[in-house]
């Protein structure tokens, strides 16, 4: 049955999104609701407000790490780490001066205080707060090694688990599962949905990947908001984000309906594209030489703002010119560098192992809380990669005297140009992937770094043979 647009529009005015990203410990202060979840006014920490004024000034929560308690989905959520007592930078005023009392009258104890925010990456485990139900199962198109994998989990989550299976329509529309007269009467108790026309984003309790790390990006853009929890299989080619191996499916897919699993929570990054509309008069001499639009020849008429959460990086390069590309990089409205090369790629943890790692930089693991900022070629001898607070904002624009246009790419997807007066504002999301882990967080990182990047590899050095003699 192919699900309607009406029924999920229907069903996401009466889903629970909106109590979903809120810490229990600053619950009493202030609502999370879906319209206040993202990034307060725009304001450099030198700018900050007088502390009666603490609502008006309000970072990302991501900048000191995820809370505590956080809801992914309608079902899923993090179990609560008995040592993350208290969220201290989510607090009011008032309670941090408490706290800071607290600290100054017992010395002995203030060596701990500070640490409560501070979660064990191998702490944070799933939970349920009712059974789920429904599961998205994204597979990789135009890859026949996937059908049989793809027909067994789902006759497996709906014959066994009596689960509701969403499938992308796409899907099945390969001839090897339309033709598959067995499959039939699993086919019909799929619910349909196509990209970028039916919002499935409250109806999904958990999301179950087969392919490789493209497959993850892709799950990933089909929610702007709140993610429910991935369990991603290795059935691609790198596989770095994928830990699962799918002989022994459903023995994991149990432990993880059951609750039985390790989470790590990627960070995106919210990025809004801000470009002017532009209204192009006929052009005596054709184009310039360097192939751009005179800007005299163009007329603005307004704005058009684009969104999107992104998982892996953006990026920002010279796309056809010959030309150096020359953007500015803002940091918290402060003009922090111009880059001129091929590009500038501003990514996750989750990407510094993608092409940031391609471009020179250092590899970061997902818990830690941070935005990369990595030239692509620069020209310029001490232009090394930094690593900036998650939580800040950036924002890209071209340089006043840039020569050519700039394109830009989010995860490899929806790549456009970006002209004079156009900008791109970038900053942590707070809404992250909570992606399921085989083991734990640390073991999975470190077991992919060797097995799918060769991460120190090398032939051990041999040992003494005899022993040196003693003089």
């Amino acid at each position: 049955m192919e699900m309607s647009r009406e029924k999920l529009c229907a069903s996401k005015a009466g889903g629970s999104s909106d109590s979903a990203y809120h810490c229990s410990t600053c619950h009493d202060d202030e609502e999370w609701g879906s319209t206040s979840r993202g990034r307060a006014k725009s304001r450099s920490l030198s700018a900050s407000p007088a502390l009666g004024s603490t609502k008006e000034f309000r970072r990302t929560r991501s900048l000191h790490g995820p809370c505590p308690v956080t809801t992914f989905g309608p079902k899923a959520c993090m179990l609560q780490n008995p040592k993350t007592i208290i969220c201290c930078f989510c607090l009011s005023p008032g309670k941090k001066m408490k706290i800071l009392k607290q600290v100054m009258n017992n010395f002995s104890f203030s060596r701990t205080a500070w640490n409560w925010h501070i979660q064990d990456p191998a702490s944070q485990r799933l939970t349920w707060n009712k059974p789920p139900k429904s599961v998205l199962v994204i597979k990789k198109i135009r890859d026949a090694s996937l059908l049989q994998p793809f027909k067994e989990l789902c006759v497996y989550l709906t014959e066994e688990n009596n689960m509701i299976v969403y499938v992308e329509k796409k899907v099945l529309e390969d001839p090897a599962i339309a033709n598959d007269e067995n499959f039939g009467p699993v086919k019909k108790k799929f619910c349909t949905f196509r990209e970028d026309y039916d919002d499935i984003s409250n109806q999904i309790d958990f999301i179950i990947c087969l392919g490789g790390d493209g497959t993850l990006l892709y799950a990933s853009s089909l929610f702007q908001g709140s993610v429910p929890p991935v369990m991603a299989f290795h059935l691609g080619s790198l596989g770095f984000l994928t830990p699962f191996n799918f002989e022994n499916f459903q023995s994991q897919v149990t432990q993880v309906i059951e609750g039985n699993a390790a989470l790590v929570l990627r960070s995106r990054l919210k990025v809004k594209v801000v470009k002017e509309h532009r209204e192009k008069s006929p052009v005596q001499n054709g184009i310039e030489e360097n192939g751009v639009v005179s800007a005299n020849l163009e007329k603005e008429v307004g704005k058009q703002i684009m969104q999107y959460q992104v998982l892996n990086e953006v990026v920002v390069d010279r796309g056809p010119s010959s030309y150096l590309s020359n953007v500015d990089v803002f940091l918290d409205g402060h003009l922090i560098t111009t880059v001129q090369g091929d590009g500038v790629i501003v990514s996750t943890p989750t990407g510094s192992t993608a092409y940031a790692a391609a471009a020179g930089a250092s590899m970061i693991h997902p818990n830690v809380p941070a935005i990369m900022i990595t030239p692509i070629c620069p020209h310029s001898l001490s232009f090394r990669p930094i690593v900036v607070p998650a939580g800040v904002e950036l924002k890209i624009m071209l340089s006043p005297d840039a020569r050519n246009t700039a394109w830009v790419s989010f995860d490899g997807r929806k790549r456009q140009e970006i002209c004079h007066g156009d900008s791109i504002s970038i900053t942590t999301s707070c809404y992250p992937l909570p992606s399921i882990c085989f083991r734990d967080p640390v073991s999975d990182w470190f077991e992919s770094l060797a097995e799918c990047l060769h991460w120190n590899v090398r032939k051990k050095q041999n040992n003494f043979a005899v022993e040196e003699e003693e003089f």
